[in-house]
């Protein structure tokens, strides 16, 4: 059985007709879920209640803790005022100002400790999430691309195009 995704919206329009009477095993037959998974939004809906997605956002697959939003919020903020500089962002560089973030909100939220099971590693499967879920494009995904000679590749293409009209090649 292929899994279903329940955007927020349908979370939070279950979550409301519970909380007007309406029973779980008729949710569960009006979405076409099983009343586990309308157990499962239930028992979150503080959580749901209390998460505001980033814009464009439907979404959201994990319930993440309220320093991993924090910490995503203040990178998308970092992130648009290098780009406003015009600055040249690798992933590299976002994971590891992402990592910074993250240490530096769970210092200073009480009730996290620095050295806590769920630490936080910026990896390569969570920065591809990231990208999803916030829509961000511009960004260089290895060193060597941002130091790529343009004017090298504009004189390889000027060099093929003359070839092929010398020799008579079809383009592709």
């Amino acid at each position: 059985m292929k899994k279903k995704m329940i955007s927020m919206e349908m979370k939070r329009e279950i979550i409301a007709k519970h909380e007007r009477g309406v029973r779980v095993t008729n949710l569960a037959k009006e979405y076409d879920r099983s009343t586990s998974t309308i157990c499962t939004i239930l028992k979150q809906k503080e959580m749901i209640k209390g998460i505001t997605p980033a814009k464009g956002v439907k979404i959201i697959s994990k319930l993440r803790n309220s320093v991993h939003e924090k910490m995503e919020n203040l990178l998308l903020v970092w992130l648009s005022e290098k780009q406003l500089a015009g600055d040249t962002v690798t992933e590299a560089i976002i994971c590891e100002k992402a990592r910074a973030i993250y240490t530096n909100l769970q210092q200073q939220t009480p009730g996290t400790s620095a050295d806590q099971e769920d630490s936080f590693k910026a990896s390569r499967g969570w920065f591809e999430n990231f990208r999803k879920r916030t829509g961000i494009h511009s960004v260089v995904r290895h060193g060597e691309a941002a130091s790529s000679d343009v004017q090298a590749a504009k004189e390889c293409v000027e060099t093929f195009a003359q070839l092929v009209e010398a020799e008579g090649y079809v383009p592709h």
